[in-house]
């Protein structure tokens, strides 16, 4: 393949190069892209990659600009419009595959390297994972190679050559990109990428049917991690609050609130919070979810804090966004494992005792017969609730991640039927009876568990951990957190075994040869992702004045990032003056220039002792490439009589101005 290659003309060679750069940057596109705007794109490709291999001449005016017609149409059928984010990059990727079909001149590869770039920073729309900067990274080396290659208009220079020299200046131009990175200020909105990236993604639901917690916990990516400070809470206590859901229809859980936005704690009751022992303080680095709830531990004593956040209580022991999450989020938050919330004031309103009349009788049945055969009869809550515990514990319940299809009568189905479900099967069920037996109770989802990091020592929860749970109002006691679930699967909170959907081939076989070297490899890698998270994705103005103030700055603003932005810009300008004036004074600038003579010959296979002079290498040049060197050869000869000859014919300033406009021999 590679001699093939090889063996392939100049243009034929640079050209097919460029387009598999090309086809490198749009890949990561194509789960965001139309599947026509995927199909068109690579068989733009192909096209142009057949036609250079052919030789064959491109298709004129009239093929490109009905193509162009038709991309636009069907931009606008997919989008609605061919304005905004996602049309634009729709468009930008097929304009840039339409363009490699009027490749014919240097520029035009110099439209198409550009494109390229453009395209290439589209990517991060979606995603800014380290993954992706990886993916791009190759890609801006691809197109840096293609662009040097660009400028060597003659010979047919090897692309390993053209790679170096593009490696080079990425690598010159490092320190200046982590200087920019670290000092330029970053004021919003101008800074950062478009949230909107996150349209379509989601996490927990303001509601819940019996069946949705577990098609999230089919989904093993992360949703949160966790750094504590100090002791961590027994794992049976790490307990994530998300949405509560309150009002119940026979099918569905919904909050209390249905519209998100006015969620206020004064419209919903109050919540009377007593800490009870040591808080826990911790930091929480949120997924992009693009929902609005801040998840925290029960139970937050104060407001999640951090750059960029604003939270509100929404009421419930809920701590809420006014914005939906579409961005890495890091916050702080100090929690009480052991509380009472609640317990001091009124009972909750009827609503946290309402059941549809026409669903569930059996179940409304079991409530009358619970309260008949416990002790103290109604009036005895806490043993009322113990007795429906019991029943989950020794009644032949199972946990499963597949319990099929429920109807409309959910909770009668669960208690007597199928005896099977998730997380939300079972707090659902459970709720249902507690209402039925006049008892005060409410759905909380969130995340529950997690798992230690060894590398980096953060908590990994995955939208896996995702769990459903119930809380019921006690007198005296308040709101008190019931797990139904750890009665028919105790090992789910307690030793946190989780029901795992099945594995892949290559895992699988993987696991089979070493059972921790799977999990060994993924903390490492997630180690190192959270790590780019945490200095790259949430390197934040915050964290820039921090750095200031680690310079010795008392109180620095925005204004001072920029002046020590400018005087480093300054600093080094005036070092590489500097720099390049002792360069001039240590060197004879027409060794410089004979010197720079000899590099390119010998980059250009001319074999040349370091003491050769102008007549000499002039000769090795008419040696090597007879009459097409003899313009190379006649200047190297002027340049030895510039030094040499008694009156210098030629300054030495236009020997430079003309070695610049030579035309060299090819490489060959």
């Amino acid at each position: 393949m590679l001699t093939w290659l090889r063996s392939l003309p100049r243009d034929t060679r640079d050209t097919l190069f460029l387009l598999g750069v090309i086809a490198w940057v749009v890949l990561p596109q194509v789960p965001q892209l139309p599947w026509w705007c995927s199909a068109l794109t690579a068989a733009l490709l192909l096209w142009r990659g057949v036609l250079a291999v052919r030789n064959a001449p491109l298709p004129g005016t009239r093929w490109v600009l009905a193509l162009l017609a038709a991309t636009v149409a069907a931009t606008f059928i997919s989008h609605r419009t061919v304005l905004g984010r996602d049309a634009g990059v729709t468009l930008i990727v097929v304009l840039l595959a339409l363009k490699t079909l009027e490749l014919r001149a240097r520029r035009d590869a110099f439209v198409v390297f550009f494109l390229g770039f453009f395209t290439m920073l589209t990517n991060f729309f979606n995603s800014q994972s380290l993954l992706t900067a990886a993916a791009m990274l190759v890609g801006l080396l691809g197109l840096l190679t293609a662009l040097v290659n660009a400028h060597m208009p003659v010979g047919k220079p090897p692309l390993a050559y053209a790679a170096r020299t593009a490696g080079t200046m990425a690598l010159l131009g490092a320190p200046i990109m982590v200087v920019l990175f670290m000092l330029f200020p970053r004021l919003a909105p101008l800074w950062g990428i478009p949230s909107d990236g996150m349209t379509g993604r989601s996490g927990l639901s303001s509601t819940m049917q019996p069946g949705t917690v577990a098609q999230l916990a089919l989904d093993d990516s992360i949703a949160m991690r966790v750094k504590f400070e100090g002791g961590v809470p027994p794992a049976a206590e790490l307990y994530f609050r998300g949405p509560v859901l309150s009002q119940f229809d026979g099918r569905e859980w919904r909050p209390l609130m249905q519209r998100m936005a006015a969620y206020s704690a004064a419209l919903l009751p109050p919540t009377d919070l007593q800490p009870i022992g040591e808080p826990v303080r911790y930091t929480v680095t949120l997924e992009p979810n693009n929902r609005p709830w801040l998840l925290v531990m029960d139970a937050a004593v104060s407001p999640p804090t951090g750059p960029g956040v604003d939270a509100f209580s929404g009421g419930e022991l809920q701590w809420i966004s006014p914005r939906p999450v579409t961005d890495l989020l890091r916050y702080t938050v100090t929690s009480a494992v052991d509380y009472r919330a609640g317990a001091g004031g009124r009972p909750p309103p009827p609503q946290y005792r309402e059941l549809p009349a026409s669903y569930n009788p059996r179940t409304q049945a079991l409530a009358a017969e619970l309260m008949r055969s416990v002790p103290g009869g109604p009036a005895n809550k806490p043993a009322l609730v113990q007795a429906a515990l019991e029943r989950l514990r020794t009644g032949g319940y199972t946990y499963t991640l597949e319990p099929g299809v429920y109807g409309d009568h959910t909770a009668d189905e669960f208690w007597f039927d199928r005896k099977q479900g998730f997380c939300e099967h079972i707090a659902s069920a459970f709720a249902v009876l507690m209402r039925g037996m006049d008892i005060p109770a409410r759905i909380v989802t969130g995340y529950q568990g997690g798992e230690l990091n060894a590398v980096d020592g953060w908590w990994t929860l995955r939208n896996s951990d995702a769990h459903a749970w119930t809380e019921v109002w006690l007198a005296g006691r308040g709101w008190v957190r019931v797990d139904p679930t750890s009665m028919v699967a105790p090992s789910r909170t307690g030793s946190l075994q989780r029901l795992r959907p099945p594995q892949n081939a290559f895992t699988t076989a993987l696991g089979n040869v070493s059972p921790g070297a799977l999990a060994q490899l993924r903390q490492a890698w997630e180690a190192v992702n959270n790590r780019w998270n945490q200095w790259v994705l949430n390197y934040t103005q915050s964290k820039q004045l921090d750095l200031l103030r680690n310079l010795g700055f008392e109180s620095p603003s925005w204004q001072d990032l920029s002046y020590v932005l400018i005087g480093i810009v300054v600093l080094v300008a005036l070092a590489g003056a500097a720099w390049a004036q002792w360069e001039r004074s240590r060197q004879d600038p027409w060794l410089r220039l004979l010197a720079r003579v000899r590099h390119k010959l010998v980059d250009a296979g001319v074999q040349l002792p370091a003491s050769a002079g102008p007549r000499q290498m002039a000769q090795a040049v008419t040696n090597r490439f007879g009459a097409e060197g003899a313009a190379l050869a006649d200047w190297l000869l002027r340049l030895e009589a510039q030094r040499y000859a008694p009156r210098a014919p030629v300054p030495l300033p236009s020997l430079q101005r003309e070695l610049n406009r030579l035309s060299w021999p090819a490489f060959r």
